[in-house]
């Protein structure tokens, strides 16, 4: 679902550019009356659990993988605005430094998983849970529908390019799989399979999250519920935030479990990857280069280590993120 540069025309990416544009403006407005108080450590924590989460790579049919991306669970804690915020931060640190998903891309990938992806989370789990169903059912129906509705999204956007982007031969310039192809191929390993493990990973957190932790469920941030519930006290919330950052170190320790899965996931090849790649693919594909693609730094030769060193760095610099922005938010309080 990380769609890498190349396989989207220029025009398609500066479309989604702005609409993932908008969709972070209203988010930074929607939580700017919180952002100076708790809200900045509970972004970080669960932007590092959606970038920890997706690197658990689950083997499909045929030789490809897919993976979890914790859409829901952030949308249920954080609300809306503030999940779109914390899994654009993941999916943004991904792209940059590991060449997960593309630079000309980034728009489309956050507009796939992080804003629309994070919104119908949030919706079909308002939808549920409203009528009764218990909450973890809430959160598990949640998540597989938001997986899909984002994997979905980008099986559109890569089937319309053949149809939109070919030269005067018909040849496709960017991605050349037309929907009839682009769509079983998406959907297929996400209803079937990573479907039902963000739908595991949903329920599971929201399960755990009400046994140990009910306060974070019983304030979902931005919402209007946070005028009325009853708000943790500091040491409570530091509690919490410790013991979510807890649960990150734990699946840091675990993430060379996503090596076992060979293969890439459908449409994240590279242009190496095709025996004649379409130009544009071709021409875009080398526009940017991960100082660590592929989560394998060169000087590290055991790739699992790699992988987990990688993991490290990347939930390094979203905390680091964190400390400059409380610091920041401390330093605009007291002005």
């Amino acid at each position: 679902m990380h769609i890498p540069d190349g396989y989207l025309s220029p025009s398609t990416c500066a479309t989604l550019y702005v609409l993932s544009g908008s969709g972070w403006w209203l988010a930074l407005k929607k939580i700017k009356r919180v952002l100076m108080t708790r809200t900045i450590p509970l972004i970080s924590v669960f932007a590092a659990f959606s970038f920890v989460i997706m690197m658990f790579n689950l083997p499909l049919p045929g030789g490809t993988t897919a993976h979890a991306v914790g859409i829901a669970v952030a949308a249920i804690v954080l609300g809306p605005w503030g999940a779109i915020l914390s899994l654009s931060i993941a999916i943004t640190i991904q792209a940059l430094l590991f060449g997960d998903g593309g630079i000309t891309t980034l728009g489309a990938n956050c507009f796939n998983m992080a804003i629309v992806g994070s919104l119908v989370a949030w919706a079909v789990y308002r939808l549920f849970a409203s009528r009764g169903r218990r909450n973890v059912l809430a959160a598990a129906i949640a998540g597989y529908v938001s997986i899909n509705a984002a994997a979905f999204l980008a099986a559109i956007e890569f089937g319309i390019q053949p149809v939109l982007f070919h030269d005067a031969s018909g040849t496709p310039l960017y991605a050349p799989y037309p929907l009839h192809i682009a769509i079983p191929a998406m959907m297929i390993g996400h209803l079937t399979i990573a479907g039902f493990a963000e739908a595991a990973l949903s329920g599971g957190m929201i399960a755990y999250l009400q046994g140990t932790r009910s306060t974070l469920l019983s304030n979902t941030a931005f919402a209007k519920q946070v005028t009325t519930a009853p708000q943790p006290t500091v040491a409570t919330q530091a509690t919490s935030e410790w013991k979510l950052w807890a649960t990150v170190g734990s699946l840091l320790i675990l993430t060379p479990l996503g090596t076992l899965a060979v293969g890439t996931a459908w449409g994240e090849g590279s242009a190496e990857s095709f025996t004649n790649a379409p130009a544009g693919l071709a021409r875009l594909s080398s526009i940017w280069t991960a100082p660590f693609p592929s989560y394998a730094p060169a000087f590290i030769k055991n790739p699992a280590f790699g992988y987990m060193l990688s993991a490290m760095f990347g939930v390094g610099i979203i905390l680091l993120l964190s400390l400059v922005a409380r610091a920041f938010s401390r330093k605009e309080a007291r002005s």
